[in-house]
């Protein structure tokens, strides 16, 4: 039993699932895609990345909005919230949740690390060059963070909770948390968590690039996003959306649905150390994940799978193992630990709910995703990484990791349903 739920809180189950990501335009597609290791990354081609030394990503290729929504519709919509919607749409039909008569009791989660930056850079410069009457009168609606989750709101007509947070590079983990407090305190049965995100603009990647956090292994794109290898030189910047459908246990099993896994407990940190940079010594982190150890009611012995938050960055790989260690102590030599983002790259605020699908499939089908381009590991990062070939084994329970910008440590924990 979850140490929450013996306070009079519901047991809360994943029944659905959605995606559009580098990878695939289906979470089926891109579950796909991850547990046989292929690579989403490729050179830009939403820009011309002249100039900027960095010239791939990990773009969401062929997606087409008409087949979620109209065009007039699709046209007053940001390229993330596009991708909200569409996950949102399959993820509530996977779950097969009947929203006639009942939206005032399904919620949504919609997060974002970057919002609508993307049309703030556009519209910046039509008022630039052609003054400020031309820039577009739906300026500020389509560009505020919160938008995703009101547009899934409305389009569903889901009158429960609508909120947004952003947490950086966390906000899809956070999603998760919050979806699931959301139905523990009893103000929905049903909330879609999500993240989404489409920053991948020239601005962008000019501050990413001169920072130094994006790998510039342009001539090798599928091989350039490495987490916990010791040639790993940065980042690769990804979009897409990813959501799952929480559920509280009682209401899926009244109307028979299938249950993917349980979400058993989460938990919140900050490092107060760096703007950029992880805590070295993974204190922050390991706390997060000691604390959603105890909210699940679970032991380090229990779980069998981390899903990494691992970027392929220098410092922020090794500070994660060494945080993992501390959180699950010996038991960290025996536990698989995965990054999908060596795959689809880095989703930004979608990341996070990315790694939760990743975690909840695993222990759905008892496959763990591979980290692919792990060729040489570093022996910094001395956990078992899953090199290049997902692994079929039992998955009992899992982690989930995010990590932001400026210190924010968010951990989910998931088991079988």
């Amino acid at each position: 039993m979850d140490s929450v739920t013996s306070n009079n809180h519901p047991d809360v189950v994943v029944t659905g699932l959605g995606a559009v990501t580098p990878v695939g335009l289906t979470a089926a597609d891109t579950w796909q895609a991850l547990i046989t290791g292929r690579s989403g990354v490729d050179r830009i081609t939403q820009f011309d990345p002249s100039g900027i030394p960095v010239k791939i990503a990990a773009e969401v290729k062929g997606f087409d909005p008409a087949q979620y929504i109209d065009a007039k519709t699709a046209g007053r919509l940001e390229r993330f919230t596009q991708f909200a919607l569409a996950a949102s749409h399959q993820a509530l039909m996977d779950a097969g949740v009947s929203v006639d008569g009942n939206g005032e009791r399904i919620g949504v989660v919609m997060n974002t690390g970057a919002g609508g930056t993307a049309l703030v850079e556009r519209e910046t410069k039509v008022l630039l060059e052609r003054g400020p009457r031309r820039v577009s009168p739906l300026f500020v609606p389509m560009m505020m963070p919160n938008i995703g989750a009101c547009q899934v709101s409305i389009a569903l007509g889901l009158r429960g909770p609508a909120i947004t947070a952003t947490a950086a590079c966390a906000s899809g983990v956070q999603a998760v948390v919050d979806a699931l407090r959301i139905i523990r305190d009893g103000d929905a049965d049903v909330v879609i968590a999500g993240g989404s995100e489409s920053a991948l603009t020239p601005l962008s990647f000019a501050g990413m690039a001169n920072m130094r956090a994006l790998s510039r292994r342009n001539d090798e794109p599928t091989r350039a996003s490495r987490p916990f290898d010791l040639d790993r030189d940065g980042f690769v910047f990804g979009e897409g959306a990813v959501v799952l459908v929480l559920e509280r246990r009682e209401h899926a099993a009244a109307r028979g649905a299938r249950m993917y896994a349980a979400v058993r407990g989460g938990a919140l940190s900050a490092d107060a150390f760096h703007i950029t940079a992880p805590d070295p010594d993974g204190e922050s982190a390991a706390r997060a994940m000691s604390r959603a150890l105890q909210r699940a009611d679970l032991a380090p012995e229990d779980i069998d799978y981390v899903c990494a938050h691992a970027t392929s960055t220098l410092v922020g790989d090794i500070a994660e193992a060494v945080a993992i260690r501390r959180a699950l102590g010996g038991h960290a030599d025996r536990v698989a630990v995965s990054s999908p983002k060596s795959m689809v790259g880095h989703l930004m605020g979608a990341a996070g709910t990315l790694s939760a699908l990743a975690a909840v499939m695993a222990i759905h089908t008892g496959i763990i995703p591979p980290t692919i381009n792990l060729d040489r590991q570093d022996p910094k990062c001395d956990l078992d990484c899953v090199p290049h070939t997902a692994r079929h084994t039992t998955v009992r329970a899992a982690i989930a990791n995010g990590f932001g910008f400026g210190g924010q440590n968010i951990v989910a924990v998931f088991a079988r349903a």
